[in-house]
């Protein structure tokens, strides 16, 4: 069996990424595919934790463009990642693992208030902990989240999925030259204001020594790869 790098991690998981090649909501097999490679991952025994985002229902910083106030708009914003948690959280479950879901926003008849030292104690009992909610307040992202929960946690690393194999000089998709980095700095990333995470997330990272692994999650089988340090990626840290 393969070993990973790692003994506890934090997958940021992003809405978009469930909804597969749909433009909203969320695609069934692609769901079942993460579910079953958060599961491989897992079954290296190791704790995981996943952090997901709400972009395939709604994303709060968009519709306060409208004229919404931020705070509600992000507030609507965190009710999506509880709904996308739920449902990572059942194909976890439906493909034969334990899962738990926590969210930030206290909803208790829908799920657990999040509560590290409850947390904790779902990881050691082998579960696959979703975090839902964000952080619980408006004007910070899903991405943030990740850095914190995985501080929080004492987590050794957050690997970030994407649509592309790791951070580039430029948007690959346009730009046949750009070229990819196989390591950064959490301050090269800040100076060079990478896309890939929010200023915040990578402050908060490099406060924290927390190092950012940034890969594709479109091939089964992506996380375990990158937990095992094989495949394409970028390393910030």
């Amino acid at each position: 069996m393969a070993k990973a790098k790692y003994r506890r991690v934090i997958v940021k998981l992003s809405g978009e990424a469930l909804s597969g090649p749909k433009e909203f909501g969320i695609h069934q097999p692609t769901l079942d595919r993460f579910a079953e490679d958060l599961i491989a991952a897992h079954n290296l025994g190791l704790a995981l934790g996943v952090v997901v985002g709400g972009g395939n229902v709604l994303r709060g910083a968009h519709i306060s463009e409208d004229g919404l106030s931020r705070p509600t708009a992000d507030a609507m914003g965190m009710l999506a990642t509880v709904m996308n948690a739920l449902v990572l959280e059942a194909a976890i479950e439906r493909a034969g693992a334990s899962a738990r879901t926590m969210s930030a926003l206290a909803m208790p008849q829908v799920c657990e208030t999040y509560e590290r030292q409850r947390a904790l104690r779902h990881l050691e009992d082998q579960r696959i902990l979703v975090f839902a909610g964000g952080t619980g307040n408006p004007y910070f992202t899903t991405d943030t989240t990740a850095i914190l929960r995985a501080a929080e946690m004492s987590c050794d690393a957050v690997l970030k999925a994407t649509d592309v194999d790791g951070v580039y000089t430029a948007d690959p998709k346009h730009d046949r030259t750009a070229t990819r980095y196989k390591t950064l700095t959490h301050q090269e990333a800040l100076e060079k204001n990478l896309k890939i995470m929010d200023a915040t997330a990578f402050a908060l990272a490099r406060e924290n020594r927390m190092p950012i692994i940034v890969f594709s999650i479109r091939n089964q089988g992506a996380i375990t790869t990158v937990l095992c340090g094989k495949g394409n990626f970028t390393t910030v840290g």
